[in-house]
């Protein structure tokens, strides 16, 4: 099975060692992203911007997610999140976690990782 191995050049790709997204065997999987802003709402927008790229990228979309999963530090913030997701998801609405867990450096508030299947 040959793998497609995505970058997006984001600072910790380089740092870490790992690519934003791997196809493999039809399925898109995408690595855990942050996002920028000073809130949890503009840092939601811009990580989904960047999976949305990295999705583009593997020539699927957010319809084509089938699992997301969610990690914050503070649980309460993923409220102001909800009508962010249902925009980029609604339509088309994935399994989902939500867990609440410590992030790399303490700036970020929310990180989302995302599982899609490529269309046929």
């Amino acid at each position: 099975m040959a793998f497609k191995r995505i970058s997006l050049g984001g600072e910790f790709e380089a740092k870490i060692g790992y690519c934003r997204a791997v196809v493999a065997g039809g399925w898109v999987h995408v690595a855990g992203t942050v996002g920028q802003g000073d809130d949890v709402t503009e840092q939601c927008r811009t990580a989904l911007g960047t999976i949305e790229k990295a999705l583009a990228e593997a020539g699927a979309s957010f319809a084509d997610v089938v699992r997301v999963t969610y990690m914050l530090p503070d649980r309460n913030e993923f409220e102001p999140c909800w009508p962010i997701l249902r925009e980029a998801f609604g339509a088309n609405p994935p399994v989902t976690t939500m867990i609440e867990c410590g992030l790399i450096d303490p700036k970020f508030r929310i990180e989302i990782e995302v599982t899609a299947y490529l269309p046929e």
